[in-house]
């Protein structure tokens, strides 16, 4: 969606293969996730290309943000507000928090696991 837009289709039917029919909740409220990053942000957020296999600092500030969202609130409000170079990062903090629960509500939280 970074890439190509918060229409795209690869990604409503990525999450149509991870959720099934109940793609649509996660699906609407990553894209307002989106828009609300592109208009909150004071800086071009990095994003690497789908087909790299890793990812940008940018990115993992990012999921590590909607992964703490409802664990530790301030915590994601502080990587929220560095990957988006602005204090005025609420807006986005609350949609991260909604897509977390979106998928925790459907069985799949967003958990990160430190490799060893």
């Amino acid at each position: 969606m970074a890439s190509a837009g918060v229409d795209d289709a690869h990604a409503a039917n990525a999450l149509l293969g991870h959720f099934g029919k109940s793609y649509r909740r996660p699906l609407i409220l990553m894209r307002a996730m989106m828009l609300e990053l592109s208009r909150a942000s004071h800086r071009r957020i990095s994003v690497a290309a789908c087909c790299c296999t890793r990812i940008t600092p940018d990115e993992a500030r990012l999921l590590e943000a909607v992964a703490t969202a409802q664990t530790t609130p301030h915590a994601a409000y502080e990587r929220l507000a560095v990957a988006l170079d602005s204090p005025a990062a609420l807006g986005a903090l609350t949609c991260a928090q909604a897509v977390a629960q979106s998928f925790s509500d459907l069985g799949r939280p967003i958990a990160l696991y430190a490799g060893d």
